[in-house]
């Protein structure tokens, strides 16, 4: 005989399988009547604009190129560093790729070629990423930032709009989101990954709060590790940010880990070690890289250690990369999701997006202290608003207090300017 409880559950699972599929196919019926309609005009003069501009920067950027390696040949870049200078070829190389990407970008626009371009917009998305790390590498927190970030945003804000299977999942998301949350937490199963085939959904939900515990926990695991290893005995305050208990270099580790290893929780123990330590290492080794050439901070030297990579990574912290990696992955991560589904279904959105803007100032706040930082330390004169700002809160005394696990040196850094 059937058991009831079991019955109860396929009813609800039949009844969840026949709303998705009404919702797909109302999707697919908007999407079609979307795509019918022709791009607004506003749109094709900016894709006009897009062909023009990168048409025009193009030969410009392959001028300026050419004019430096001459420049080169000829020792002019002698009072820089090897790393300055690549930099500035790196930033000029990817200059160049985003005005054949807008190119492209703007044509498919104009022909409605409306997936293609969404596509297309993605991808400006990561190099105006990868464009905008450089550019800190190299000037610091400048105006031409901004014009990065607003594009970066539209983009973003552009992507949804060209596919609209994209802007209308997220609508249908919507209408379901609310039934299918509150059945979840009923059953405990909120969070999970519904296809099987991950241990989470990889949402901006479950991603942020991955974050945010992890930044608290790699903070405290860290301080006891200094603490009872490092100098017994002896506190330092290992924060990473300027405000708050949080050490943001465990928490995009922690990210990342999940994004690689969320297919892999059922894996051998030893291939999720593996995979932890790699990905722990090549983090550790880049964040201490764009920190040194950002802002020429020094946070941990493991120069003279066993297996030192530049002094920037060794193998017992990927070892120990590994073991977290494992224990975030077997252990940690279901009670993570016990812990944060603690928030009322009906509250974890309101919540989750106030905490991420706050999170967000936090994390620009603390860039443009230690950019200021970095400038005083090189001798500038504050002569802005934001450097007086910094200068009055946030001067070198609470700098080197609110970060006493790093030391900044200007000479270390790879600014141009």
């Amino acid at each position: 005989m059937p058991n009831r409880h079991n019955v109860e559950r396929d009813t609800k699972t039949d009844a969840k399988l026949e709303t998705k599929i009404e919702a797909l196919e109302e999707k697919e019926a908007r999407t079609q009547t979307v795509l019918k309609k022709k791009i607004p005009l506003i749109l094709k003069v900016f894709a006009i604009l897009c062909i023009v501009g990168g048409v025009a920067v193009l030969p410009m950027m392959a001028f300026v190129i050419v004019v430096m390696v001459f420049a080169l040949q000829d020792g002019s870049f002698a009072g820089d560093s090897t790393a300055t200078v690549v930099l500035l070829f790196v930033e000029l190389a990817l200059l160049a790729v985003l005005a054949v990407a807008f190119v492209v970008f703007g044509i498919r626009l104009l022909r409605d070629k409306r997936r293609n371009a969404a596509q297309m917009a993605e991808v400006l998305t990561g190099l105006l990423v990868a464009a905008i790390l450089v550019d800190i590498m190299l000037f610091g927190l400048d105006e031409t930032l901004i014009f990065y970030a607003v594009l970066m945003v539209f983009l973003v804000a552009l992507t949804s709009y060209l596919d609209p299977s994209l802007a209308e999942e997220r609508e249908l998301q919507r209408k379901l989101r609310d039934m299918e949350t509150r059945e979840d937490a009923k059953e405990g199963t909120l969070g999970r990954d519904e296809t099987g085939k991950g241990f989470i959904a990889l949402n901006f939900f479950n991603l942020f709060w991955i974050f945010v515990v992890c930044c608290v926990l790699g903070l405290i695991i860290e301080t006891v590790y200094h603490f009872a290893a490092v100098n017994p005995g002896h506190y330092q305050d290992r924060a990473g940010m300027l405000y708050g208990p949080f050490s943001p270099i465990y928490g995009f580790g922690a990210v990342l880990m999940t994004m690689a290893l969320n297919r892999f929780h059922k894996k051998n123990f030893i291939v999720i070690f593996l995979v932890s330590a790699a990905i722990g290492g090549i983090f550790e080794y880049l964040t201490s890289w764009f920190m040194q050439y950002s802002f020429g901070i020094v946070a941990w030297d493991y120069t003279g250690t066993w297996l030192s990579i530049d002094g920037r990574t060794n193998g017992m912290f990927m070892i120990m990369w590994g073991f977290l990696g494992l224990a975030w992955i077997k252990l940690l991560l279901p009670q993570m999701l016990k812990l944060v589904n603690l928030i009322p279904w009906n509250w974890r959105y309101a919540v989750t997006s106030v905490c991420a803007i706050l999170m967000i100032a936090n994390g620009a706040m603390t860039l443009v202290a230690l950019d200021c930082w970095y400038g005083r330390m090189a001798g500038k004169a504050p002569d802005s608003a934001i450097d007086q700002f910094c200068a009055e809160h946030y001067n070198n005394e609470f700098m080197q207090e609110r970060f006493q696990s790093m030391s900044i040196d200007p000479e270390k850094a790879t600014r141009a300017n």
